[in-house]
This record gives C-alpha cells, sequence and structure tokens, in this order.
C-alpha cells in the first residue's frame, strides 16, 4: 500500500508549474514595458525640444487636413462621429458594463484590472498633459474644439486602453473567425479614432503617437502588475492546499500510543 502511495504522489502536478508560467509572462510583460517606454520618451523629447521635422509633419498633417475638413462638412460629421465613439462617457459606460459582467462570472480580480487600468490611464494622461502643458493647434476657421491641453491625446490614448483591456478581456472566450473580427476592429477603431482628432484639428500627429504609446504601455505595466498580484494569489494558495494535504497524511503517519 505504501508503495502505492508513493508511486502516485509524482504524477500529482508541481505548485511551481503554474508559478513558472506566470513569472515567465511576468518578465515578458515588463520587457514590453521597457520597450514601449522608450519610443514615449522619445516622443515626448521630440515635442519638448521643439524637433524641427516632427513640427513640419504636425503643422502639415494639421493644415492639409484642416484645408479638406473646411470644405467638406460629411468628412467632418464622419470624423465627429469616430471621435465621439472613443469618448470618456463612452469608455465609462462600457468598461462598466464589462466589470460588472466580470463580477457576475467571480472574477474579481480581473474586473479590478479593468477599472484600475481605465482609470489609471485617465489620471496619468492628465498628469502628463500638465507637465508637457502643450497647447491645442490654432487654426482659423477651426470645424471642431476642444478645452484643454494637446500632448498626449485623451482619446488616443484611450483607445488604445480601452480596446486592449477589451481584448485581453474577450478573447480568452472567442475563436476562430470571431477572434480574428475583434482584433481588426479594435485596431480599426484605435486608428480610427486617432486620425478623427488630427482631421477635425484638435490634436498634432505626434499628440496621437504619445496617446498610444502611452497608453500601450499603461496597459503593459497594469498587465505585469496584476500578473504579480495573480502568482502571489496562487503561490498561497498553492502553500494553503499542500497543507491541508499534508495535515492527513501527517496524521495517518503518526504511530499510535
Amino acid at each position: 500500500m505504501s508503495n502505492t502511495s508513493n508511486a502516485a504522489e509524482p504524477s500529482s502536478p508541481s505548485p511551481a508549474q503554474p508559478t513558472a508560467r506566470r513569472d515567465v509572462r511576468v518578465v515578458l510583460v515588463a520587457v514590453s514595458l521597457a520597450l514601449l517606454a522608450v519610443p514615449f520618451a522619445l516622443t515626448l523629447l521630440l515635442v519638448e525640444d521643439r524637433w524641427a521635422p516632427l513640427l513640419r509633419a504636425d503643422h502639415g498633417a494639421r493644415d492639409g487636413l484642416h484645408r479638406y475638413a473646411v470644405s467638406h462638412s460629411g468628412f467632418v460629421a464622419a470624423m465627429q462621429l469616430i471621435s465621439d465613439s472613443g469618448s470618456a462617457v463612452v469608455w465609462i459606460v462600457v468598461l462598466a458594463l464589462v466589470s460588472g459582467w466580470l463580477l457576475w462570472r467571480r472574477l474579481p480580480l480581473l474586473a479590478l484590472f479593468v477599472v484600475i487600468t481605465a482609470a489609471g490611464s485617465s489620471l496619468l494622461n492628465e498628469a502628463v498633459k500638465t507637465a508637457v502643458h502643450r497647447l491645442r493647434p490654432v487654426l482659423t476657421h477651426p470645424v471642431a474644439r476642444e478645452q484643454g491641453l494637446s500632448f498626449p491625446s485623451g482619446h488616443a490614448q484611450s483607445a488604445m486602453v480601452g480596446y486592449a483591456v477589451l481584448l485581453l478581456v474577450l478573447l480568452p472566450i472567442v475563436y476562430g473567425a470571431w477572434r480574428r473580427s475583434a482584433i481588426t476592429f479594435a485596431v480599426v477603431m484605435v486608428l480610427a479614432i486617432g486620425f478623427s482628432r488630427v482631421a477635425l484639428g484638435v490634436h498634432y500627429v505626434s499628440d496621437v503617437v504619445g496617446g498610444y504609446v502611452l497608453g500601450a504601455a499603461w496597459v503593459a505595466a497594469m498587465t505585469a502588475a496584476f500578473n504579480v498580484l495573480g502568482v502571489d494569489r496562487g503561490r498561497r494558495a498553492n502553500a494553503r492546499s499542500h497543507r491541508a494535504a499534508a495535515g492527513p497524511r501527517s496524521l495517518r503517519g503518526t504511530p499510535g500510543r
């Protein structure tokens, strides 16, 4: 009997295996975060330094799209509709529904990830805007008006963060053509929302690029943080389960008096 029980024990999965897999994911996400931080820092540096090629690109896109927009009201209406689809109000409603659905499915850690990632992104955007203090584009006959500062674009950052969060939550439960469609739709919408902000003359191209990169870096940071949190919870759960399993075995092995 003792040989049978000893032979059965090695077949059970080691608690270190899932932890090791999570640790690998944490490292990969941390590397991704570092790689994303570099282009954002470079973009910020070029904006602060008013690098001439960047200014030419910003002003060229602003002026070219504005010339087209002032004579095409349908284009302006389409751009405004796309821009509004990425507004803060829309994201609050969408992500609140997603968080509620996750809580209903008893996934509180994932729901917390959605809330903190979205709220933290908004606060981070405001902090960077205040620090950089870049004014919005100035046009003679604006087709749209926005308040606040310009770099980085809040709509672009929110689009990157919002759609990345939705993909992280939904992709594990969709397959095949639905998965490809979800990824394609997210990519198209992120690009379209960023383009609409430049087309409406309320942001420069570099504002949008900065929003994209900062949003991606923020999602990577939150993914790494919640992976670490998940690892810690997994370790504690494994430790509790092994202590519970070891207790009865130790009692059974104690010689009677």
